[in-house]
């Protein structure tokens, strides 16, 4: 058996429950699940797959009941997975080559992330640490809680770990999307209480309105981390600048959104932020710098919310041309988004006589 425990914290998720440990209970892991409270199948569930099942009695902190499911761990490296994260892919033998090579580093683990955008259903991908030795680590926050060295520690080193997942909790309908954002902000805003300049918890608070839909509320949340100093080699730095363009997009602040052209060397290599410099420039009648920075976005090899760097990008340079009356040059780029719904629609638009 790998010296690895799979821990997950869960409440109320049966079903979702239900296929995350199916998708992980031939790996050969010790699986431990702690309930923080669940009124449904969810014990029942996790019993059926493993001996490991505690209660914890929930007292608003999602670090302690992480680090009480690290406790009843009986393996020294730990993976955190959420009830509603499905394993797509899981390279065991290349992963123990990496424990074993890097024993004081801390894995990231790949997230698809699918949420709903009208009425598409689309995806984002980050690297998350959720891998690490307990001998050297634990949680700290309350929410949104982050991996920490245990006593002093130097600044940790970080590795690709082969574990690729699907998250769902952002799908669902709008109540139970708007239940879980009011959750979360009920403890992030207490988090801040206590630590009121932090950008991290100010970028979660915005994250949870965002991703509510309630961009106005969003906005100050995200001006206010903007205002701080920031290391812009964090990932969720760049999430913080991209999401308050998506804001004041929706919220139809155009001209107010040209502000994020300053931060453009800092951002240059980032397609997510090259994709929405794009819309904004598209929003205010620059369509040559729009195109222009929609074809730079689909250059870079990577994006955290697919398709920015490739279909949709492609498709966005055909909108502009099919506007501006040049249907030939509009269908070339149409026909590079592939498959994409919306590109197809605009090729049979442009062949209309």
């Amino acid at each position: 058996m790998p010296n690895l425990s799979i821990c997950i914290i869960t409440k109320n998720e049966c079903d979702n429950l239900k296929i995350c440990l199916e998708r992980i209970k031939d790996l050969g892991c010790e699986i431990v699940v702690v309930d923080t409270g669940s009124s449904d199948n969810s014990k029942k569930i996790a019993s059926a797959v493993t001996p490991c099942v505690y209660d914890f009695v929930w007292c608003d902190d999602f670090s302690a009941a992480r680090n009480f499911a690290i406790q009843k761990a009986a393996n020294d490296w730990i993976l955190f997975l959420d009830s509603d994260e499905f394993v797509d892919a899981f390279d065991m033998p290349k992963l123990l080559e990496q424990l074993q090579a890097m024993p004081a580093s801390i894995g990231h683990i790949h997230i698809k992330s699918l949420y709903e955008n009208d009425g598409q259903t689309m995806s984002s991908t980050e690297p998350i640490a959720r891998l690490f030795s307990r001998k050297l680590y634990h949680f700290e926050g309350r929410i949104h809680e982050q991996i920490v060295p245990l006593g002093a520690s130097t600044e940790p080193d970080y590795f690709d770990a082969p574990v690729y997942v699907t998250h769902v909790g952002y799908q669902g309908n709008e109540a139970y999307r708007t239940e879980k954002a009011n959750r979360n902000l009920k403890l992030l805003l207490q988090e801040l209480e206590a630590q009121p300049d932090d950008p991290y918890t100010l970028y979660q608070i915005g994250n949870s309105y965002f991703y509510s839909k309630q961009y106005e509320q969003a906005i100050p949340y995200f001006e206010r981390a903007m205002e701080l100093p920031l290391d812009t080699k964090l990932s969720y730095v760049h999430s913080i600048i991209n999401l308050y363009g998506y804001c004041l997009i929706n919220t139809k602040q155009f001209a107010d959104a040209l502000m994020l052209e300053a931060v453009y060397d800092d951002f240059k290599g980032d397609a997510d932020y090259l994709f929405v410099l794009g819309l904004i420039y598209m929003n205010n009648a620059q369509f040559s710098k729009a195109i222009e920075s929609f074809l730079s976005a689909t250059k870079l090899p990577t994006s955290v919310v697919d398709g920015v760097n490739s279909y949709s990008a492609f498709h966005n340079v055909g909108v502009i041309l099919e506007c501006l009356g040049d249907k030939t040059n509009a269908i070339s780029y149409y026909e590079k988004a592939g498959d994409y719904a919306p590109a197809r629609a605009g090729i049979e638009r442009c062949k209309q006589v």
